[in-house]
């Protein structure tokens, strides 16, 4: 018996070589439910910047967690939340723009001020826009001498790889744009008396979207619930098959080619601006001659105006004078759509901020989250006062370390 033993392999023995040989799934990352926030969120001094990064009801979700949250006074005014809201929900009202940033975390929606980066400290924590085609790199060498962790949220990414406040914002700005059009052609805002959709008897309004995209959709959504003929341009095919298949066909869509687009504008009541820059600049595919050929009193909305704007009669306005007449159309060309819908917006926002600052305290603090969450990453600009951005550093000509490297090293 023994010695037939020594020339067999038993059961458990190959049950044990084989499940040593199988690949082991990663562990999930435990959290640790100890790491209390101490978050800091001034008042937008930036002109016509009416947004908030946190609602009532998410700051009181944080505080009953255990976090500290301190605002300043009238920081939500302008998206009609009171400092009352702000103080039951559990917040720390101060009058003080200098004791904000005595927090360890600052979250605010435009990037910082020169001012602001004064008041800042090493490993402080900053989450805010970049705006990086805006980007003064004085600011920035200011950001990286004060050796602080930026964070720029349009550059966040969720599970998918998408980027959630950049998707946000542009779904409210496409669906605000047809609003926009509805509002500037009734008589009293100098339009030419018609209201935006299809009624029976009445040809309905003719709609151009020049873009696509999220704000493009979303344009397209609201001008076909009121009525509207809609037409879409953009030069990625992908684009406009999946905006076909959202919306059931119900548009004409076609590539960017200049005749055809100037016929469409030539024929529209409304044009909306919506494409996007590759390279930071939007591309300029409607000609001056062609805004001369269009209708008389027909409105241009260019959201793209931020990047530059798709018109080439596009000039930057502002919330208190949004439009201005040229060749006889009325162009509305504000770069910061959604701070005009301020209270949805802030709920947009907070509804993102919310779930990333628990994650930040579930997984035991910013640098452990920075670990695990690769979209999270993404955003980082500067670490530990260090530049992580290639782009910046391509368009500024600086010198960037790698952060997945980086991260190896702490």
């Amino acid at each position: 018996m023994s010695d037939n033993k020594k020339g067999l392999v038993t059961f458990n023995e190959l049950a044990r070589e084989a499940f040593a040989m199988q690949p082991l799934e990663m562990a999930a990352p435990l959290k640790k439910n100890n790491c209390s926030l101490f978050i800091g969120i001034p008042k937008e001094i930036t002109s016509q910047e009416n947004r908030v990064p946190l609602s009532p009801s998410s700051i009181e979700f944080l505080v009953q967690n255990g976090h500290e949250i301190v605002i300043e006074s009238k920081a939500g005014a302008a998206a009609n939340f009171s400092d009352d809201k702000f103080s039951e929900a559990g917040a720390r009202i101060v009058h003080s723009h200098e004791e904000i940033f005595k927090a360890d975390i600052i979250l605010k929606i435009e990037p910082p001020t020169d001012a602001e980066i004064e008041l800042m400290r090493p490993d402080q924590i900053l989450v805010s826009a970049l705006q990086l085609d805006q980007m003064n790199p004085v600011l920035l060498n200011k950001l990286i001498l004060k050796r602080v962790n930026a964070i720029a949220y349009e550059f966040l990414q969720d599970d998918s790889g998408s980027f959630p406040i950049i998707r946000a914002m542009s779904e409210m700005a496409g669906h605000a744009s047809i609003l926009l059009a509805s509002e500037y052609l009734n008589n009293a805002n100098i339009g030419k008396g018609e209201l935006l959709g299809g009624f029976t008897g009445i040809p309905p309004t003719q709609i151009v979207v020049i873009g696509a995209g999220a704000v493009g959709e979303y344009a397209c959504r609201a001008a076909i619930g009121l009525g509207a003929n809609v037409k879409v341009f953009d030069n990625e095919l992908y684009r406009l098959r999946r905006l076909q298949e959202h919306l059931g066909g119900k548009i004409f869509t076609s590539t960017i080619q200049p005749n055809i687009l100037a016929e469409a504008l030539r024929t529209c009541d409304v044009a909306i601006g919506a494409l996007r820059g590759e390279s930071g600049r939007s591309p300029v595919v409607v000609t001056e001659k062609m805004v001369m050929q269009m209708k008389p009193h027909s409105i241009i909305i260019d959201v793209s105006i931020d990047q530059g704007g798709v018109f080439e009669t596009s000039e930057i306005t502002n919330h208190k004078n949004p439009i201005f007449k040229k060749h006889d159309v009325i162009h509305y060309c504000v770069p910061n759509i959604t701070a005009r819908v301020s209270r949805s917006a802030s709920y947009a926002l907070s509804n993102i901020f919310t779930p990333l600052l628990n994650d930040m305290s579930n997984y035991g603090g910013f640098h452990e989250l920075l670990k695990i969450a690769k979209g999270f990453r993404n955003g980082v600009y500067i670490y530990k006062g260090n530049l992580v951005n290639d782009s910046l550093a391509k368009k500024f000509g600086m010198k960037y370390k790698d952060l997945d490297l980086m991260m190896n090293l702490y």
